[in-house]
């Protein structure tokens, strides 16, 4: 009778544990597949759960990489100016904008810059974080303790790849850039 209890009980906490691990996974579809990606709240708790929140509202859907630069990292993620289906977007004004929810207190944690990382952007002010963030192509080490890291590549690191890099001389700028299909919840 104990050892039945006993096994309901540890049953109980791995579907529990399970569950946990499935509220991290977000899938993020791009023009050449799905990128699966593990959120930390853990040690972002607040930028995840922003993250988590405009993307299960669908305003990431149709938003444009702005800024790709080529052996370090893609941005996306202007909810305001970079949503390619809106009547107003302005390709010129993308990576200017956030969402309409008050920037984000910094949560600096000691997780590397590492190809597959994600982590906000922002401006010089280090509690601006909003709706923008990059997802690192190599590691970037400069960036530790100075942004907000939130999450990594699990799967699909090969389309992110694949996204459009912008102009060199032009800190990235991308013409005709690709854009995010959707963003979810696994």
């Amino acid at each position: 009778m104990l050892k039945k209890f006993l096994f309901s009980i540890i049953f109980f906490l791995f579907l529990i544990n399970q569950t946990n691990a499935k509220e991290n996974i977000m899938i993020l579809k791009l023009k050449d597949g799905n990128v699966k990606i593990e959120l930390y709240p853990d040690v972002a708790p607040n930028h995840v759960e922003r993250i988590k929140t405009l993307a299960n509202n669908g305003e990431y859907n149709n938003v444009v990489f702005h800024r790709v630069i080529d052996g370090f990292m893609a941005q996306t993620g202007d909810v305001k100016f970079g949503n390619s289906s809106k009547d107003d977007f302005n390709l010129s004004r993308s990576g200017m904008g956030g969402s309409s929810m008050p920037d984000l207190k910094q949560e600096f944690n000691n997780l590397p810059h590492e190809r597959g990382t994600l982590s906000m952007a922002r401006s010089s002010d280090p509690n601006s974080a909003n709706s923008q963030f990059f997802i690192c192509f190599e590691a970037a080490p400069f960036l530790d303790r100075q942004y907000t890291v939130f999450g990594k590549v699990i799967e699909g690191m090969e389309f992110v790849d694949n996204i459009k890099r912008g102009d060199q001389n032009n800190n990235g700028a991308v013409d005709n850039p690709d854009k995010i299909l959707s963003f979810k919840s696994e």
